[in-house]
């Protein structure tokens, strides 16, 4: 075998690139990258039905989102004549032979090549399963190929990796029964047979087969809802493999250099969605600002542009207050249709009883026209200490120290409740001082004047 590590991935282009397959080409690309190695991608479209150059051009833009920067791209269906050279040399040698089918149904194949099985024990040893032992006889002689020019998916896979040099072939344990197979036909070729690692399953949560609702889904889909190529690889490296320590967050030179196939675990990995989601987070919250501006925009729904107060120096100011609030892209998409970020660009409607109610329950009073007199004066005085603050100075904490004197004199929470519902019309929202900045003086004050106008 060679000195140099080879690895693979080789996806069939019948569908999109599905997110568990990315942690079985993140697996390869880590291995080979770590050892300085050839990680390739290998488009298995042998199944001319099937095949689709729509996938082909999906899996190949997915690796590019992805940044899994392969060194070689090979198709199978450029190795038919490779394949044609191996199917002849096992006819040729007695290890094969031409089988007469009988047809069962129409379409069905009347001849095929099958491999004369020398029915025997399989032993190999799975750097992830350990020792496996396995007796071929109930394989029975397999078909191959279909004829010369069509050779089927084990027959294939033995001659792509040994003319392209793997050393290493890692993929889930779904593909661990194929392995007795192929190794029969490495020896039958006289070929050296590559190192396995079968990788764990991915579950659901409940530990039962993933569905798209358990976020089976492929990497478009993730795309689309926000999540970034970092979190993605960085989470999908920690299911079935354990790095060790308490690190969860991951740069891909780090994932590099820690990635150890001897780590992975036998038992199936979980794919939890929570920790996806809070990976993600983390890595939003290191993004430049104007980054996270331009990753938020995406987002916004377009008919905001058309809202009254709508302008792209307010669009700018309020990223801090919608970043924090989100894990993925798409919840800013759920904010805006549920209303929570219609007041940021035009005046909210202000509900006088809920205006009132957290001075009510403050005073533990009952009587509504002492509480509107209460309210009305509370805001005048916010309005007129803010009057008074320069414009040249007008920023969250100048406002809050104007405000904050005053706030606890009279009470924090029947001073600032009031102020915040003014400026949002949310009982839940960024602090007073936050908006206020965002929204400037002139509309601030506006904002609250309107609201003591609802108490008129």
């Amino acid at each position: 075998m060679s000195h140099k590590i080879v690895t693979r991935f080789a996806p069939s282009p019948t569908g999109h690139l599905h997110i568990g397959g990315v942690r079985t080409a993140l697996f390869s690309y880590l291995y080979a990258r770590q050892n300085k190695g050839t990680f390739i991608l290998r488009i298995e479209d042998t199944d001319k039905e099937r095949s689709k150059k729509e996938y082909e051009d999906s899996i190949l833009a997915s690796f590019e989102w992805l940044g899994l920067n392969y060194d070689e791209l090979h198709r199978q269906s450029e190795n038919t004549e490779k394949y044609k050279v191996y199917l002849h040399k096992l006819v040729d040698e007695g290890k094969a032979y031409i089988s007469k089918e009988e047809k069962k149904e129409e379409g069905d194949r009347d001849s095929v090549i099958r491999f004369k099985n020398p029915n025997k024990d399989v032993t190999f040893n799975d750097h992830v399963l350990g020792q496996i032992t396995v007796d071929t006889t109930d394989l029975g002689d397999f078909i191959i190929a279909k004829d010369f020019d069509n050779p089927i998916f084990h027959f294939a896979n033995v001659v792509d990796d040994h003319e392209m040099n793997v050393t290493h072939i890692i993929r889930g344990q779904e593909h661990a029964s194929n392995t007795p197979r192929q190794i029969l036909l490495w020896e039958a070729l006289s070929l050296e047979i590559p190192e396995y690692a079968h990788i764990p399953l991915i579950l659901a949560e409940d530990k039962t087969k993933m569905s798209k609702r358990a976020g089976a889904l492929n990497v478009f889909e993730y795309k689309e809802m926000g999540y970034l190529p970092e979190a993605i690889l960085n989470f999908m490296s920690l299911i079935g493999w354990n790095p060790g320590g308490e690190q969860e967050i991951f740069s891909m030179t780090e994932l590099v250099e820690k990635f150890s196939i001897d780590r992975i675990q036998k038992s199936p990995g979980v794919f939890n969605m929570i920790k996806l989601d809070w990976i993600n987070k983390e890595y939003l919250k290191k993004m430049p600002y104007e980054n996270q501006e331009e990753y938020m925009i995406k987002f916004i729904p377009e008919n905001f542009t058309k809202k009254s107060q709508y302008t792209s120096e307010k669009l700018h100011s309020i990223v801090p207050i919608v970043m924090e609030r989100i894990s993925k892209g798409c919840e800013i998409t759920e904010m805006a249709e549920a209303g929570e970020l219609t007041y940021l660009f035009e005046n909210p409607n202000i509900n006088k009883d809920i205006l009132l109610s957290q001075i009510k329950k403050q005073l533990k009073d009952t009587d509504n026209v002492g509480l509107e007199t209460k309210t009305k004066e509370i805001l005048n005085k916010i309005i007129e200490l803010l009057t008074n603050l320069d414009e040249n100075s007008w920023e969250n904490e100048m406002i809050k120290t104007t405000l904050w004197d005053y706030a606890t004199d009279a009470g924090r929470g029947i001073v600032l409740w009031p102020m915040r519902y003014a400026l949002s019309g949310l009982e839940k929202s960024p602090d007073p001082f936050i908006l206020s900045q965002i929204f400037g003086k002139n509309e601030t004050i506006s904002r609250i004047k309107k609201a003591i106008e609802t108490l008129n």
